[in-house]
C-alpha cells in the first residue's frame, strides 16, 4: 500500500522527549519566578540599601533562564534521539525479520535476548508465527508434490495401457477396458478426495443439527458388505449424540474411519466397534478395531496426507491414496473439534473424535 512519507517513530519520540523536558523546565522557572521574585521588593535602593531589587534580579535571571531553556531543549533533542534509538532497536530487528519473511525467507528467526518486555514478547510471538508458517508452507509443498505424484501414477498407467492396446490390437479388449476402468476410477476417487479435503479446510459449509449416532449407523450399513467379505464383526453402540455441522462432511469422516478400521484389521475374525456418546457439552465418537500392534511413533503421522505407514500399506482394491485420516482431521478441525489417535495394547487403533455438542 502506497503511503505518504511522514515523520519516523524515532523522530516523533525525540520531539516528545525534548518537548516534555522543555515544558518541565519552563514550569520550574515559572515556580521560581512566582515564589521567589515576587517577594523581592521593587525598591530602587534595594533591601536596606544592600540586597538587589526585583529589577536587577529580573535582568540577571532572564538571560540565565533563556540559556537554561536552550540547554534543556538541546539536551532533550540529543538525549531523546539516543534514547529513542536504543528503545526502537528491537523493533528494527522485527522489521528486518518481517522484510526477510516477505521476500520468502521463513527460516530466519529473531531470537531476541534479554529479559522479557513488550518488544521481546513481540519478537517471540513473531518467531513462533514464522515457525508455524514455515511448517505450513512445507506441509503444503509436500502435499502438492505428493498429490502430483499420486495423480501422475494413474495417468501414466492409462497411457501405458493405451500404448499397449495400440501396439497389440489383438489383445483381449474386455481385460483392457476393465484395467483402464479401474485405473480411471482410482484417479477419480483421488480427485474427489482432494476436493473434499480442500472444501473441509476452507470451512465454507452450512451448519445444521446432526446426530452422530445416526451418521455412524448409516456409515456402518454402507460398509457392512465389506466387513462381511473380510469376516469382520462391525458393531455400533451408544445413544443419540448431537452436534452442529455438515451432515455430508461428518458422514464422510465417519465412513473413512470405519473403512480404515475394516481394511487395516486382522485377516479374519476381527472386530470394529463404533461408539457415540454425549459427555456434557461434548459429543464423542470413538472407533476402534483389532489389528497388528502399531508403533507409538507411527500413530501421530497417520493423519498426514498420503501417509500410509509401513504397517498399514495395502495392495488390494482398498489401497486408497493415503487421504482417509487426513480428511478426517480436516473435517474435525473445521467443526472445531479434536482428534485423538492411540494404539490399542492388544493391537489395532483407537480413534476418538470430540465435537462441540448441541442440546
Amino acid at each position: 500500500m502506497h503511503r505518504r512519507p511522514g515523520l519516523s517513530a524515532r523522530l516523533k519520540l525525540t520531539l516528545s522527549y525534548a518537548g516534555f523536558l522543555a515544558v518541565a523546565g519552563a514550569l520550574l522557572l515559572a515556580v521560581v519566578w512566582v515564589f521567589l521574585l515576587r517577594y523581592v521588593p521593587d525598591n530602587p535602593k534595594g533591601l536596606l540599601g544592600i540586597a538587589p531589587n526585583r529589577y536587577l534580579l529580573v535582568r540577571i535571571f532572564a538571560p540565565a533562564a533563556a540559556v537554561a531553556m536552550l540547554g534543556l531543549l538541546v539536551f532533550g533533542l540529543v538525549g531523546g534521539w539516543i534514547l529513542a534509538g536504543r528503545m526502537l532497536a528491537p523493533l528494527t530487528q522485527v522489521t528486518d525479520a518481517a522484510r526477510m519473511a516477505g521476500d520468502g525467507s521463513l527460516s530466519h528467526r529473531i531470537r531476541m535476548t534479554g529479559r522479557r518486555d513488550e518488544f521481546r514478547e513481540l519478537a517471540d510471538t513473531f518467531d513462533a508465527m514464522l515457525e508455524q508458517l514455515e511448517s505450513h508452507v512445507a506441509e503444503h509443498q509436500r502435499f502438492a508434490a505428493n498429490a502430483s505424484h499420486e495423480l501422475r501414477t494413474p495417468l501414466a498407467i492409462s497411457r501405458t495401457l493405451l500404448d499397449v492396446a495400440r501396439e497389440d490390437p489383438g489383445r483381449d479388449r474386455e481385460e483392457f477396458v476393465e484395467r483402464l476402468r479401474a485405473v480411471n476410477t482410482r484417479a477419480i476417487d483421488l480427485t474427489e478426495a482432494l476436493l473434499l479435503l480442500s472444501r473441509s479446510d476452507r470451512g465454507n459449509f452450512a451448519r445444521e443439527s446432526v446426530d452422530l449416532s445416526l451418521i455412524a449407523e448409516e456409515a456402518a450399513e454402507t460398509l457392512l458388505p465389506l466387513a462381511e467379505q473380510r469376516r469382520i464383526t462391525l458393531d455400533v453402540t451408544g445413544g443419540p449424540t448431537r452436534t452442529s455441522g455438515s451432515a455430508e462432511l461428518l458422514l464422510r469422516m465417519v465412513t473413512n474411519l470405519v473403512q480404515n478400521a475394516i481394511v487395516h484389521n486382522i485377516p479374519a475374525g476381527g472386530t470394529v466397534v463404533v461408539h457415540t456418546e454425549a459427555r456434557g457439552d461434548t459429543s464423542v465418537l470413538r472407533v476402534e478395531n483389532t489389528g497388528c500392534p502399531l508403533p507409538a511413533e507411527l500413530v501421530p503421522t497417520l493423519t498426514e496426507p498420503f501417509r500410509r505407514g509401513t504397517e498399514r500399506v495395502r495392495t488390494d482394491e482398498h489401497a486408497g491414496a493415503g487421504l482417509g485420516l487426513a480428511i478426517v482431521r480436516s473435517v474435525v478441525h473445521a467443526h472445531d473439534g479434536t482428534l485423538g489417535l492411540a494404539p490399542r495394547p492388544a493391537g489395532g487403533l483407537r480413534v476418538t473424535v470430540r465435537l462441540p455438542g448441541t442440546p
